[in-house]
């Protein structure tokens, strides 16, 4: 059985699932993937302890304190591929950011392979079920590319600047304007 609760965060409603004891989802709304990782209608159910700490949580995330990703059971469904790429998400420390290639060099460090692809990489990344607290926006493309946010990049950026990470070096692509909000940055760079 799934659960749901709603959660108003600055950047919108978010919907938490939970399988009643771990997290297992905390998207955006019209979040790309939305949902994706799990099947079935979740119950509504605001009361679970997993619910109330995850609210404590993101509550203590957007008054600008670092609460630890390991204080919240968390249990992303995905393959082995996927989890190892999420767990070196909440590697990222807060206010930093890296790249897809980054994360692939680690992928293959740790599986003993000659190589990753980024593109894999940027495929589990996009995936990630738990947004925000599994740090995926904390990941750019190379050369400061803003890009592959499934919650868009707009928000990707309000969470990054929440964060107080240097944005001087980081742009946003010609081709992937934000969608949600109207750009606080020039076209070029931020």
């Amino acid at each position: 059985m799934l659960y749901s609760t709603p959660y108003h965060s600055p950047l919108g409603p978010l919907l938490l699932a939970s399988d009643g004891q771990h997290l297992v989802g905390l998207w955006m709304q019209g979040q790309k993937y939305f949902g994706g990782s799990i099947s079935g209608t979740p119950v509504p159910q605001d009361d679970l302890p997993v619910f109330t700490a995850t609210r404590q949580w993101l509550d203590a995330y957007f008054a600008g304190k670092q609460p630890t990703i390991a204080q919240l059971p968390l249990a992303p469904q995905g393959s082995g591929f996927r989890q190892l790429v999420w767990q070196l998400l909440c590697e990222i420390p807060y206010g930093q950011t890296t790249t897809y290639g980054e994360i692939a060099r680690s992928v293959a460090v740790r599986q003993n392979l000659p190589r990753m692809s980024s593109q894999a990489v940027g495929g589990a990344v996009g995936h990630n079920p738990i947004s925000i607290i599994i740090p995926c926006h904390r990941v750019v493309g190379s050369h400061g590319s803003l890009t592959g946010y499934a919650g868009g990049i707009s928000k990707k950026i309000h969470l990054l600047e929440h964060e107080g990470a240097d944005l001087s070096r980081l742009h946003v692509p010609r081709a992937s304007p934000p969608s949600d909000s109207p750009p606080r940055w020039s076209p070029k760079r931020l």
